[in-house]
């Protein structure tokens, strides 16, 4: 069953255009092209970048941190209670109303210090500053070190300069060692973002970000297993790029160095836009789309790599949308704008609300009593349980 499995799923007609069998592409002593057996090297590679990688916040991104003054926030924890912690753990960590006034009479609690409960432990669990500031070192200096790793390999490559150059000669295009090894140090560390992804900050786009990292992975994959090396490099670069300046206007935000914040995020927002919404298209998209035809004939190869592309394509967008959305804000109101990816605590609406309301309500008690006290005073009368003392030495109550 495996054995009829594996013949099928490896088909030249799969794999290679028209024409070209694997037969074709036989390995000898100087030339060698790319097996899929190699990408197997990328699990214990990502699992040493993991190791790296906490090794890497705790000596040196949390110490700096703290000499940055990254304070993280004092939360109120939730009180110790079985009931609403097996519910918390099992069920839902955001119980609707009907299920907030049982859990309030089995616990014969308030339904307001059931929900204020379920509040305080959601906002616990939330990452603290100090981890996401860690994240983004973490994957600034990642991100860093693959671009210019990447201008390195390609700078002297023809395919570079010339999109053209990415199909001479496809598919027995020789794999050569610098772009083998560029090639792992990619995939490597996109599968240790699937591995540490439970551990990670968790954002709004999680669903698109899960997408983004399958995709990638696949993508990387097929285009190393079909010898669409050429092209996966000028991808790998064109995402590197923005991302070089996303992670350090994400640091400087949790420093609250809000000008250089401010001014990266708007250098990150025009060259996230430019390289997604132009540079891509035009190099990638339309370089597999068109330039490929006046090679080879359309094969499945060619049909999946591109509709891994166009999912690239509209994830772009749809990160796009929400830059806009923030530069728009940004340009009216002179401020960058919360990243919108990010969960607000919930401690920063509804228990400063509920302090707000009793604040307001002591206040209005005490400028009932100030007011009533100074308008006796202004027409000389007393409160009404008083006394009045009569002329004839008598009290009379009133």
């Amino acid at each position: 069953m495996a054995h009829a499995l594996n013949e099928w799923l490896w088909q030249h007609e799969f794999w290679l255009p028209p024409g070209i069998t694997w037969e074709d592409m036989k390995e000898s002593e100087d030339i060698h092209y790319p097996q899929p057996r190699d990408l197997l090297l990328s699990i214990p590679f990502a699992l040493i970048l993991v190791v790296i990688r906490c090794v890497f916040e705790r000596a040196i991104a949390l110490p700096l941190s703290a000499k940055l003054g990254v304070r993280d926030k004092l939360r109120p924890k939730a009180q110790p209670n079985s009931v609403l912690e097996t519910f918390y753990s099992m069920h839902c960590k955001n119980p609707k109303e009907g299920e907030l006034i049982s859990l309030a009479k089995q616990c014969d609690l308030p339904v307001r210090k059931v929900e204020r409960w379920f509040r305080r432990q959601r906002n616990a669990n939330r990452p603290s500053l100090s981890k996401k500031f860690c994240e983004a070192c973490w994957r600034f200096t990642f991100y860093v070190t693959s671009f210019f790793t990447g201008l390195a390999v390609l700078y002297d490559k023809p395919w570079f300069w010339d999109h053209r150059e990415c199909w001479t000669g496809y598919p027995q295009q020789p794999l050569q060692p610098s772009l083998f090894w560029y090639y792992l140090l990619e995939l490597s560390f996109y599968w240790s973002l699937v591995f540490t992804l439970p551990f990670d900050v968790k954002r709004k786009d999680f669903k698109e970000q899960i997408v983004h990292h399958a995709a990638t992975i696949f993508l990387i994959s097929f285009s190393y297993c079909a010898n669409y090396i050429r092209i996966g490099t000028l991808v790998m670069v064109i995402h590197d790029a923005s991302d070089c300046f996303l992670e350090p206007t994400k640091i400087f935000n949790y420093i609250k160095w809000k000008k250089t914040c401010d001014i990266l995020f708007m250098i990150f927002s025009a060259v996230f836009l430019i390289s997604r919404l132009v540079i891509f298209p035009y190099t990638v998209l339309y370089n597999t789309y068109y330039y490929s035809m006046e090679i080879f004939q359309p094969f499945f190869g060619y049909y999946f790599m591109n509709a891994l592309l166009i999912t690239l394509q509209l994830l772009h967008v749809f990160w796009s949308c929400l830059i806009i959305h923030m530069v728009y804000k940004f340009v009216l109101q002179g401020k960058m704008e919360k990243d919108m990816r990010s969960d607000t605590e919930e401690s920063d609406k509804d228990e400063e609300r509920e302090k707000i309301m009793e604040k307001e309500k002591n206040g209005i008690t005490r400028f009932s009593n100030v007011t009533s006290t100074n308008y006796i005073q202004r027409n000389g009368s007393e409160p009404l349980n008083s006394r009045a003392h009569l002329t004839n030495g008598h009290v009379k109550e009133r």
